[in-house]
């Protein structure tokens, strides 16, 4: 990002909330897929993706979806559980929502900035 007035704490929320929101598209993935047969759940490692949009500067991030081993398979070779994904559901979107909060305090920061500047 080229743009000076993004504060560096503004990039990193802007990768959480793009981690986030890639594990949502995941999730919600899975739950449409819940009557394919053979379909497989995908998810990624949170932690490790966000870790790595840290590390690369977030310019092109794309997360790794990976199977979910360990889960509980249907005849039909499909493994996806509306529990789980229910769970991964409201997880992530109080992830999302926390990430816009601190996001918007800091934009808070930054106007208070801006306008205690322009009274001196």
């Amino acid at each position: 990002m080229s743009d000076i007035s993004i504060t560096p704490l503004m990039q990193l929320l802007e990768r959480f909330l793009n981690v986030t929101s890639a594990r949502h598209q995941l999730v919600v993935g899975n739950m449409a897929n819940i009557d394919t047969p053979g379909y497989r759940t995908k998810d990624l490692d949170f932690r490790a993706e966000l870790q790595r949009a840290s590390w690369d500067g977030g310019a092109s991030l794309t997360p790794v979806a990976r199977s979910v081993p360990s889960l509980l398979e249907r005849p039909d070779g499909n493994n996806v559980s509306l529990d789980r994904e229910g769970l991964l559901m409201a997880e992530t979107q109080m992830q999302y929502a926390l990430g816009i909060q601190f996001l918007r305090h800091e934009f808070q920061n930054l106007m208070l900035a801006i306008h205690e500047g322009n009274k001196s």
